[in-house]
């Protein structure tokens, strides 16, 4: 039933479409989408763990020497 659609003129008929529906312009970033997806979805089938956080997404910790402060209830 699929028999020779991977073959090079079905290929360029696909990246024409491709270019005419997205424009030049947003081909390559939907391409890094994709390949960022695919690559994500492998690493959860591969059962790999979680990427870390970035530094920036982390909260901050105190400086060494900062007063901290505490809630204190009152009775």
């Amino acid at each position: 039933m699929f028999s020779g659609l991977e073959s090079p003129m079905h290929l360029l008929v696909v990246l024409i479409v491709a270019v005419l529906v997205l424009g030049p312009k947003k081909l390559p970033e939907v391409g890094r989408s994709l390949g960022s997806g695919l690559r994500q979805f492998k690493h959860s089938l591969e059962g790999g763990e979680q990427e870390p956080t970035p530094v920036s997404a982390a909260p901050a910790a105190p400086a060494e020497g900062a007063p901290v402060e505490m809630e204190t209830h009152g009775s």
